[in-house]
């Protein structure tokens, strides 16, 4: 048993970390924080095989964490998810405006011309007189944040639906604009390329 938990603790603690960075949502997060749990309780195991009760306590105490990540996930947010899935998808069918979720925005594809995808929609700006969206921060290229280029585009230029959204931009008009600086964004929408 205590070799089975020694593997078992360091692969399930690694695949956790792994599906809990990727942030693909409450349900992806959720089940996280299971294998999270998995690796805490072998862990455990390891400890009092081991006598090490340093990591027995601190096993017993992130099982504890975990159990209120799987609550978070699954649970509350989970059925915020849903909420807003099931709004948009009933206005969509009657005549009042269609909703988009805004937490969805954040990790969006933004698909340019004949749905080829052109970047991942990492930020969205307001603007706080008239609470409408002034632009959109899109990534591409990288991995992980690395090496990639961050691109304002302007609300007008994106097409909003319950799938998501769309741009008449291709890839390479994207690629021609001034790229963002990390930490300095536009104050203001930048201009509708013309």
């Amino acid at each position: 048993m205590n070799d089975i938990a020694g593997w078992v603790a360091p692969i399930a603690t690694m695949v956790a970390a792994m599906m809990t960075a990727a942030n693909l949502g409450a349900r992806f997060t959720g089940w996280g924080f299971i294998v999270f749990t998995v690796g805490s309780v072998a862990w455990s195991i390891v400890a009092i095989s081991t006598g090490q009760q340093n990591l027995l306590w601190t096993n017993g105490f992130l099982t504890i964490v975990n159990v209120v990540g799987i609550w978070r996930w699954l649970g509350k947010q989970a059925r915020y998810e849903e909420g807003a899935k099931d709004a948009a998808v009933r206005s969509s069918r009657r005549r009042v405006p269609t909703l988009f979720p805004v937490g969805g925005i954040i990790g969006s594809k933004l698909e340019g011309k004949d749905g080829e995808p052109i970047g991942t929609i990492v930020e969205s700006m307001m603007r706080c007189d008239d609470r409408g969206l002034a632009y959109l921060v899109v990534s591409d290229g990288g991995i992980g944040g690395i090496a990639e280029q961050l691109y304002a585009i302007d609300a007008g230029e994106v097409r909003l639906t319950e799938e998501g959204f769309t741009s008449a931009l291709s890839i390479d008009a994207l690629k021609h604009r001034q790229p963002l600086e990390t930490d300095r964004w536009p104050v203001a929408a930048p201009r509708l390329a013309s």
